[in-house]
């Protein structure tokens, strides 16, 4: 089943909601990871809930009402949303379903790429500073690693 999906927007509160169409559907949170900066960082979302709605518009308001446990993690954290549009109920619910499963399936992997992630990090060549003259020799070496000897009567 191909779904046409939203753009990611950001999910700062029910009034960023207001065009969301009162149909079924499905609909995915997700934060914002930043990872450590260097030289190949990018920014990326992490899906943390799937939810099927037999109303987008209703259900995704809900998520900032008071007794919502969504509501703190949206306030205190950079959140995005997005939504798709389901024919019938029951094909926004097999569309969740095969996506929770996914989504399950897949936190081993992340858990593993983050791990690495953070043992680069703590080498402490990558963790120093570096000024705008080396940045320009590495990109121009490519990351070769240049000795710091100099020849014989230099």
């Amino acid at each position: 089943m191909e779904m046409n999906w939203s753009r990611w927007f950001h999910c700062e509160s029910s009034f960023g909601l207001l065009l969301v169409p009162n149909q079924p559907g499905i609909f995915a949170l997700a934060e914002e990871i930043v990872q450590p900066a260097g030289p190949q960082s990018r920014r990326m979302l992490a899906v943390f809930e799937v939810q099927e709605a037999d109303d987008l518009s209703r259900a995704m308001s809900r998520l900032f009402a008071a007794g919502s446990h969504w509501r703190e993690k949206l306030s205190q954290a950079r959140c995005y949303v997005r939504y798709a549009i389901a024919p019938t109920i029951a094909d926004g619910r097999a569309a969740a379903t095969e996506l929770k499963n996914w989504l399950s399936s897949q936190r081993e992997v992340a858990s593993q790429i983050f791990e690495q992630a953070a043992e680069r990090c703590g080498a402490p060549e990558e963790t120093e500073l570096k000024t705008m003259a080396e940045r320009a020799v590495d990109r121009v070496t490519h990351g070769m690693r240049l000795s710091k000897s100099f020849p014989a009567g230099f």
